[in-house]
């Protein structure tokens, strides 16, 4: 929702500077879910989105709950994606604004 209200006051020029560099930098859903099916047991994908203490927890103590905790975070792993891209979206947002206000 933040975005969307930040995104009303950009120009058509900015707009597409930012959906540009989004395309480029967002995480696509094919590769986290990619990494969760072959890394997942080791906290692959948690890497991949930046949640590091998850993946490390994971990667030492997934064999404590028998992989049980690889298999239920394939349920949780798309909300923090789209969290994750939204947080990557805002902070191009934000450079855009002030990289246009500088110059």
């Amino acid at each position: 929702m933040q975005n969307i209200q930040a995104k009303q006051s950009m120009t058509t020029e900015e707009l597409a500077a930012l959906e540009g560099e989004f395309e480029e930098a967002k995480k696509p859903k094919w590769v986290t879910y990619t990494l969760w099916f072959f890394l997942g047991g080791i906290g692959g994908h948690r890497f991949y989105v930046g949640d590091t203490g998850y993946a490390f927890a994971m990667l030492f103590l997934n064999w404590a709950t028998l992989g049980i905790w690889a298999i239920i975070d394939v349920f949780l792993i798309g909300k923090r994606l789209r969290k994750r891209n939204s947080e990557i979206e805002m902070n191009l947002i934000n450079q855009i604004k002030l990289f246009n206000r500088k110059g």
